[in-house]
């Protein structure tokens, strides 16, 4: 009997002592939700869900109170018992959004909350405004809407993705040495009513990110899983019909699958139509092969054709040669593909080690006609030009993440490394008539590009401060086979590049954190310019440096702020003669960034960000300097409504300031401020209707502008002034939405 006295009195004392508490986290429907935050009242000890759900809390007494919670879903408050310690899985029902719930922890990332927040008051329409997700990045479309977009973001006219690295589940969207200009990024294959997630950095400061992250990087993630089936129909002017399907396969804890399809056709305003077509699907399918384990494969394909009145200069507008929706050539357009796979693996190796990769291919076809310049170089037939390209993209993505502790030291190791290959068949640059007829090869040629990487990053947790180091390896070969030659030459050449990195940051309490961001990044220049002799304008660096705080002065207040300083080796500026990009020298950026995110009521919401920028060019003389069409100040904000009643919706707008459109700032790129309007009611819980209003107060502004020398076929002498593509007037659609 005594001895059984002992067993109990110790055995209590056991079970009240300090204990680790393990489990998952997921949905209703049983998917994982990545990023909960699970917290100990009594202790105040925290954790957060990893990629599988998966969660460890340390320090944890039976009795003591729990609480799991994550943005979008209802809190989960338990207290622990014996059973609670059993490793067990935990389900959290949807829930308003409240920003109450916002959490700010060093080991997160606490910015990418803001696009959570974005997405959910204001969900996308179109892949275009999944781009604007981005606090602070503006875009603008300039060929009839087959083109990738034009981007700004901190000072930076990344043209179509040259300072910006773009991923969706982790596969690249950038295409190196493209036929269209270094880094272009192509989104137009994402169906955006499928993307949960927007990951976001700004700067060179994530060691994950390598080629074209220097001003940033955004990575989409796809769902896992689908709610309901839907159905969206929207028609509006200018001949505008989106028809979107979502079908749920399979929606079981093990197994989950669905198939997405998009249709869109627009005339838009233009006087010469624009016959824009796109069609896009995919098939996702996920499955559990254990708790710890996850398969995912997914599939996609889109085609995009359309004819463009393409960029026209102001003098002909002017003269009443055209109107400002009218063409000096209007056989511009082209046509573009894209097939994909990818396939990710997910596993829980042990409590501590996670480890996931994935293995993607991309088959990609492009054909573009433009016409920059008129008739400046050829007064008989005209300018233009054709770009085309076939590729074939592969890679690899390994990640390895161990949590470990040295004495009163948490430490976190993450080891990345994989691969990625580009062979571009008949990499094409020629000078043709009409479409048809190629009066001459500038450039042809067979790209093949291969990048070996590999990565360290770390986090040393030190009290309140959590300093993360980390190194980053790049090795790049290029070969280019030029087909103008009358021998056969493989021209190769190869680089290697390292990128290290250092964050601190400081947590004063949960609801306020300041860090100290540097790092190296880089973007590659175009294998054509990369196998010449100047080694220096192979893999140019960026030199970064960001001072900013998150915090939450109040429950319903979350704002960001950040001065920022970029160095970057090699600036490249794109040439509209040519339709190609070109080094110009090194350059440096100072600015500020400041988001404001406020709750007014459980239903209204209110963001705004901001960004002003110092930009100059570093090997021209003072007032020789500036450089072309970098934005000086970006504005975006909205006021969104979320749910009253059976009524939604929101109002937003964005400002792009004034802005040279050349070295000396002689010629200006006029800014302009634009407003959208949408509001949707719930007729019931199958059907609800929607109008979007682009432009609601119809007012005249240019989309995208470059300074370029032209000449039309009536002139002597050729002009350098703004040509520019006019933005949207006022533009109404209105949707039909059945969902079951």
């Amino acid at each position: 009997m005594k001895y059984l006295f002992y067993f109990l009195f110790f055995g209590n004392i056991f079970f009240l002592s300090a204990q680790k508490i393990q489990g998952y986290v997921e949905t209703v429907n049983g998917s994982p939700i990545e990023g909960a935050y699970i917290y100990n009242k009594n202790s105040q000890t925290h954790a957060h869900s990893n990629n599988n759900g998966y969660f460890s809390l340390e320090n944890s007494t039976i009795g003591d109170s729990i609480q799991i919670g994550s943005l979008g879903y209802k809190n989960n408050v338990f207290i622990i018992t014996k059973n609670a310690l059993e490793r067990k899985k935990y389900s959290l029902k949807e829930a308003p959004l409240e920003l109450t719930e916002v959490v700010i922890k060093p080991n997160i990332n606490a910015l990418s909350v803001i696009a959570k927040i974005d997405l959910q008051t204001n969900p996308v329409g179109s892949s275009q405004e999944i781009l604007q997700k981005v606090p602070g990045l503006i875009i603008g479309q300039h060929a009839g809407g087959g083109k990738a977009e034009q981007l700004f973001l901190r000072g930076f006219d990344i043209d179509h993705g040259t300072d910006i690295s773009i991923n969706v589940d982790n596969m690249p969207v950038n295409m190196v040495s493209h036929a269209h200009g270094q880094g272009y990024a192509d989104l137009h294959f994402v169906i955006p009513e499928t993307i949960e997630k927007i990951d976001f950095g700004k700067g060179p400061y994530f060691a994950e990110y390598g080629n074209f992250a220097t001003a940033g990087h955004v990575g989409f993630y796809s769902k896992e899983s689908l709610e309901k089936n839907t159905i969206n129909l929207t028609y509006g002017d200018y001949g505008y019909k989106r028809n979107l399907g979502l079908f749920n396969i399979a929606n079981t804890k093990k197994n989950k699958a669905y198939i997405a399809t998009e249709l869109i056709n627009f005339d838009g305003p233009f006087d010469s139509s624009q016959n824009f077509e796109r069609y896009n699907i995919m098939a996702k399918y996920s499955s559990r092969l254990d708790a710890k384990t996850k398969v995912t494969t997914s599939v996609s394909h889109f085609t995009s054709t359309w004819d463009a009145s393409g960029q026209i200069p102001e003098r002909a507008v002017n003269s009443g040669l055209i109107t400002r929706f009218g063409a000096i050539d209007d056989t511009e357009g082209g046509t573009t593909s894209r097939t994909n796979l990818n396939i990710s693996l997910q596993k829980n190796i042990d409590d501590n080690t996670f480890f996931k990769a994935n293995t993607y291919y991309s088959n990609y076809n492009f054909l573009l006609f433009s016409n920059f310049t008129f008739f400046l170089e050829d007064p008989e037939n005209g300018d233009q030009i054709k770009q085309q390209e076939s590729r074939n993209l592969f890679g690899l993505n390994t990640q390895l993440k161990k949590n470990l502790t040295w004495g009163d030291t948490k430490v976190k190791l993450e080891f990345g490394s994989g691969f990625r290959t580009d062979k571009s068949a008949d990499n094409e640059l020629s000078h043709t008539a009409n479409r048809k007829t190629t009066l001459e090869n500038i450039q042809l040629g067979d790209i093949n590009e291969t990048n070996i990487f590999g990565y360290v990053n770390s986090s040393f947790t030190l009290g309140n401060f959590n300093v993360s180091p980390a190194l980053r390896i790049d090795n790049f070969n290029f070969s280019y086979v030029d087909a103008l030659l009358d021998l056969y030459n493989n021209q190769t050449t190869s680089k290697t590049v390292f990128s290290p990195k250092l964050n601190i940051v400081y947590q004063s309490n949960n609801n306020t954190q300041y860090y100290l961001k540097s790092g190296i990044g880089f973007h590659s220049n175009d294998t054509r310019v990369s196998v010449t002799d100047n080694e220096d304008e192979v893999l140019p660096k960026a030199y970064g440096l960001d001072l900013g705080t998150i915090l939450k002065p109040t429950k319903n207040l979350f704002l960001n702020a950040a001065a920022w300083y970029l160095y970057s080796e090699q600036e490249f500026v794109y040439v509209g003669d040519a339709g190609i990009v070109e080094p110009s020298g090194a350059s440096r950026r100072l600015g500020v960034d400041l988001g404001v995110r406020y709750q007014f009521t459980n239903w209204l919401f209110f963001n705004t960000d901001l960004t002003y920028t110092y930009a100059r060019s570093v090997e021209e003389e003072s007032g020789e300097n500036y450089i072309p069409l970098a934005p000086n100040f970006t504005l975006v904000s909205g006021l969104n409504v979320k749910e009253i009643g059976k009524f939604s919706g929101g109002i937003q707008y964005k400002h792009l300031n004034n802005r040279p459109a050349n070295e000396d700032n002689s010629i200006i790129a006029d800014g302009y401020t634009v407003c959208n309007l949408n509001a949707n009611y719930q007729w019931s819980p199958f059907i609800s209707t929607g109008i979007i209003i682009d432009n609601l107060f119809n007012v005249e502004w240019n989309e995208t502008q470059f300074a370029t020398t032209s000449r039309l076929q009536n002139e002597v002498n050729p002009v350098e002034e703004i040509h520019f593509t006019p933005g949207t007037p006022f533009f109404i659609k209105a949707n039909l939405r059945f969902t079951f």
